[in-house]
């Protein structure tokens, strides 16, 4: 099994956020360390353009063996090519096959040991082909998202139900962990396939850091976890 931390230098919403100390610690640290110590993975690799990334990644055990080409690290990126990227520079370094790519989002740190082995044991049992971490909306498409369309104001999802707690179950992607079998990850560019599958985790775990307030959010819950320790 492998482990794929991607990681680009040059963030907009949050200045080095991959390297800024959150709690005391480099962000990227958390992500690391919580591989590390599923005890799941051969390897863990991290994909960036940034030579400054890479030596705090190296510091807490990360393996960086190549940089990432220009390419892949824009802003406009898609995230499966770069994780295929990963995979394919892993298994020539390491002169052999993973079975399996466990990606995992350096900006998610409020994500537990347990959830990365949960999920692979979901994703596992149920034979899925790929899998992707998610919590529960908190707003429903049914009820509480609009979009403008030609000045007009409508529903995202318009339907017929009157009371929300008759409506469909819905949930946001988090960003945390995405699994995938080798050949499936090597030949397609959707994470949406005939047998996906998805890991369900609670909202105070499912904070991805995008800006400062999403940063000030998740350092006050990591030193609240601290405390609880």
């Amino acid at each position: 099994m492998l482990c794929s931390i991607c990681v680009r230098g040059g963030s907009k919403g949050v200045k080095n956020k991959n390297i800024r100390l959150i709690n005391g610690k480099p962000l990227i640290a958390y992500t690391i360390e919580q591989a590390k110590k599923s005890g799941l993975f051969e390897h863990v690799v991290i994909s960036t353009d940034s030579d400054e990334i890479a030596d705090v990644a190296k510091k807490y055990g990360g393996e960086v063996f190549f940089k990432r080409a220009s390419e892949l690290s824009h802003d406009k990126a898609a995230k499966i090519p770069v994780i295929r990227d990963a995979l394919l520079r892993s298994e020539e370094y390491f002169g052999n096959k993973f079975d399996y790519v466990v990606d995992l989002d350096a900006t998610s740190p409020l994500r537990e040991v347990d959830d990365i082995l949960k999920a692979f044991e979901v994703f596992k049992t149920k034979g899925y082909d790929n899998l992707f971490s998610v919590t529960s909306s908190h707003r429903s498409p049914y009820f509480n998202m609009i979009e403008v369309v030609d000045g007009k104001v409508k529903l995202v999802k318009p339907s017929s139900f009157i009371r929300r707690q008759d409506v469909p179950e819905t949930y946001d992607m988090n960003a945390s962990i995405y699994i995938w079998k080798r050949d499936v990850l090597l030949n397609n560019d959707t994470l949406f396939l005939e047998n996906t599958g998805i890991y369900v985790m609670p909202k105070e775990r499912s904070f991805d850091i995008d800006d400062e307030i999403d940063f000030k959010i998740v350092e006050f819950l990591l030193k609240e976890k601290d405390v609880e320790k």
